[in-house]
């Protein structure tokens, strides 16, 4: 029996298990770019460059090794606008008998893939995704039972299934799970920071290039400079580079940010993990090589591959075991709008502004700058919890709903009433000015709080303790916060409120 074998763009993997036990001579392998999918939201245009490519590029090594694929390029003149356009007129063409195909990242087209078997008249088997270490059920095991879910006792599990960073006797190399407390040393331009790897674009990604500015050219963000990897041959080159050039200073430096440079130690390696140029077990068992042979420390290795095996599987879990319901998740009560500067960059905000002006330029920014700038600011001022998730699916070449939805609801926006957090994530300009140098750059004074030119973060965290003091005084980790707002003179406490709310009367000019 022949079968449709769907590959989709964030399953660029030869091992991927809709391939498994296929037959090249009888099956067909069908990849697509289309309309839906590229613009059912904002997508960076150096996201959309990245997964076109590489889809490009791994179609022609599938045939290369003798698999039949149809690859439906994108022309916004064809008819066929959908995947299930595609896979509707491939069936019809070939006569195909059934359609198979890994499950998906995102719930929204689980749900339309769920159905062909009803509108396409054929068998649809969707597969598992192996390239994760916990399954869809095994995670939904582990969590049944508890009223709160923890990051640190799932990685753990995670750590002994994969034996990754553990002795023969079964206890954490170093004696510790997480060194986390080693990993918040603000950088002041010492060490270096290494170049960041660069491939230069090919004639299939300069086509792309072409093709997203020519079509997309209303979406967020730029082609400009584009150097990402779109082979798991460059991408396997980068991960090397990582190990050799970033990973020794990355736990050190991981949390900080800097006003001259983008990158600093980390990775960059997401977008490839996500799109499956890399595969993720392999990632992390070459970051423990690299602390077995001396080549980086353990507060390093151990962090960087907390963040893969412990929180990626962590909120995937998350994700799959809530939803579609999860997504319309407001406990906090948001109702603010986006602001437009999210989409421009055009604050004097310091820290806002080059977290979003490095967004714009390169489809990425760390995961500090997306949590305690961006996401923070978002959380004080109550922005509504679906404007600020989308801006984060559309903006970062690594973002998908399945890892974008659990951290920006969850972890950013404490909407899901702390199932994924145990505290909400906000915090005064303080914070950034003890990771950061942005603040000596800002046109607002991080050491006032009520004046004019104070730093909007100082009263916004304060108005945020005040107005959801129902939510979070009885949570332990934040007592000290409403003793310390208590303790405050009343007339600062008044000063803090009234400097707030003209800061989100006058949001969109701060």
């Amino acid at each position: 029996m022949a079968n449709l074998i769907l590959i989709l763009g964030d399953q660029l993997s030869p091992e991927i298990s809709a391939l498994q036990n296929a037959d090249p001579n009888e099956d067909r392998i069908v990849m697509a770019e289309v309309a839906d999918e590229a613009g059912y939201t904002n997508h960076h245009k150096k996201k959309l460059v990245l997964l076109f490519s590489a889809m490009r590029h791994f179609a022609g090594q599938l045939e290369q090794d003798g698999w039949q694929v149809h690859y439906h390029a994108f022309d916004p003149g064809s008819k066929h606008k959908s995947l299930e356009d595609v896979v509707a007129a491939q069936l019809k063409e070939h006569s195909l008998e059934s359609v198979i195909t890994t499950e998906c990242g995102e719930w929204r087209l689980h749900d339309q893939i769920s159905q062909w078997h009803t509108r396409l008249g054929v068998q649809v088997e969707i597969r598992p995704d192996t390239r994760f270490i916990a399954s869809k059920q095994e995670f939904a095991d582990w969590a049944e039972g508890r009223k709160q879910l923890r990051m640190e006792f799932f990685y753990r599990e995670m750590r002994r299934k994969t034996g990754l960073l553990m002795t023969a006797d079964g206890d954490p190399e170093g004696g510790e799970w997480n060194f986390d407390a080693d990993n918040r040393k603000k950088w002041t331009g010492k060490p270096a920071a290494p170049a960041t790897f660069r491939v230069e674009p090919d004639k299939i990604t300069q086509a792309v290039i072409k093709l997203v500015d020519e079509h997309f050219e209303d979406h967020f963000g730029t082609t400009e400079d584009f150097h990402f990897a779109v082979t798991r041959e460059d991408a396997e080159a980068a991960l090397e580079h990582f190990i050799d050039y970033a990973l020794p200073c990355f736990g050190d430096y991981q949390d900080a940010m800097s006003d001259t440079e983008d990158w600093l130690f980390h990775s960059i390696l997401s977008p490839y993990i996500n799109c499956g140029l890399l595969d993720p077990l392999s990632v992390c068992e070459a970051a423990a090589q690299a602390w077995y042979s001396g080549r980086a420390p353990i507060n390093a290795v151990e962090g960087f591959i907390r963040q893969i095996i412990g929180w990626r599987e962590f909120v995937r879990g998350i994700y799959w075991m809530l939803m579609p319901d999860y997504a319309e998740e407001n406990r906090l009560g948001n109702s603010r709008a986006l602001p437009w500067f999210y989409w421009t960059g055009e604050t004097k905000m310091r820290c806002m502004h080059r977290a979003i002006d490095a967004t714009r330029r390169n489809a990425y920014a760390h995961h500090i700058q997306r949590l305690m700038v961006t996401g923070n600011f978002a959380l004080l001022a109550g922005i509504k919890p679906e404007e600020i998730c989308d801006w984060y699916l559309a903006v970062y070449a690594d973002a998908y709903d399945w890892v974008e939805l659990p951290n920006v609801l969850g972890m950013v926006m404490h909407a899901d009433g702390g199932y994924l957090g145990s505290k909400p994530y906000a915090a005064s300009g303080k914070y950034i000015q003890r990771m950061s140098d942005h603040c000596a750059n800002c046109h607002y004074k991080v050491s006032n709080s009520t004046e004019d030119d104070a730093c909007p973060f100082n009263a916004l965290y304060w108005h945020f303790i005040d107005r959801h003091r129902d939510d979070f005084e009885g949570n332990p980790r934040m007592g000290m916060m409403y003793r310390n707002w208590d303790k405050q003179d009343p007339d600062r406490r008044e000063a803090l409120l009234k400097r707030a709310e003209w800061l989100l009367d006058n949001v969109e000019n701060l």
